[in-house]
């Protein structure tokens, strides 16, 4: 239960970094968007509509179409996500910013909607529109949630071609471009963990200071030197990048001619780490 708090109270910091990021820079510099807020802003260069309202409506009705693909966490997210996210574009509505330097202010925007996006997909969330459809591709085909988004707005922004102009669309693309690394940044980068697997002649002893000094799981493989035929236990272990020094001090004190290779691991699931429902 403190988790789920903790969560949408995430959640509704994204969704406030996200709505800043319409409302201080997308806006003023008539940049566009992707998917249901990059239609809403459209609408709301040809008919003053409110974007935080329009894009309720539309989130709503996509919610109430694709809800079914997602779990009954991710769809209360989601509906946080949607509500906060529409009541602080309200909110933040005639917010301003002075600056009239458009690469710049695309720059921050690419860097705020990162921020806001990244943090609200990365404990689980959604804000609807294109990002469930990303959250679907990643789901059942394997892609990358951040860059599948991308592909997602990109066909928004071209649309408004006709709306914003052409140098309108390539700064918006630029902000998107930033967007999409700043996000995949927060989602998978934030706590980078690395695989390493040892071998030596004194691997339970390493494995026990793991277990006890590190508090870490260590798996033990079974296999052979190809050549001597000797069997060995070799040692794999996942870790976070904060903790491969202090492991490397583990192994150099008690093996100094241990082997050591170390992956680098974009995503972990299970016990200890992030759980594999999510």
């Amino acid at each position: 239960m403190k988790k789920k708090a903790a969560d949408i109270c995430i959640i509704i910091v994204g969704a406030m970094l996200f709505a800043l990021a319409i409302n201080l820079f997308v806006i003023p510099n008539e940049f566009g968007e992707g998917g249901v807020i990059g239609t809403s802003i459209i609408l709301y260069y040809l008919f003053q509509w409110s974007p935080g309202l329009v894009s309720l409506i539309l989130n709503s009705c996509l919610l109430l179409v694709g809800f079914k693909f997602l779990d009954k966490t991710t769809t209360l997210y989601t509906i946080v996500a949607v509500a906060f996210n529409s009541l602080f574009l309200y909110l933040t509505e005639g917010w301003r910013i002075s600056s009239d330097e458009l690469i710049v202010n695309a720059l921050f925007g690419g860097v705020l909607t990162g921020i806001g996006l990244g943090l609200i997909i990365r404990v689980g969330g959604t804000t609807a529109g294109t990002t469930i459809l990303a959250r679907i591709a990643n789901k059942y085909l394997d892609w990358n949630v951040s860059y599948a988004l991308l592909l997602f707005d990109l066909v928004v922004v071209f649309s408004s071609y006709f709306i914003i102009g052409a140098q309108s669309v390539m700064l918006t693309i630029v902000m998107l471009y930033v967007a999409t690394k700043v996000m995949d940044f927060i989602i998978e980068g934030l706590n980078p963990k690395k695989a390493v697997t040892i071998i030596s002649n004194e691997q339970s002893k390493i494995a026990e200071q793991v277990n006890v000094l590190m508090d870490r799981g260590v798996t033990v493989i079974y296999g052979h030197g190809y050549y001597t035929k000797t069997a060995k236990e070799i040692l794999y272990i996942v870790i976070s990048k904060q903790e491969l020094s202090q492991l490397k001090k583990i192994v150099r004190a008690t093996d100094k001619n241990a082997f050591i290779t170390i992956h680098d691991v974009r995503d972990v699931f299970g016990e200890g780490f992030i759980d594999i429902t999510k």
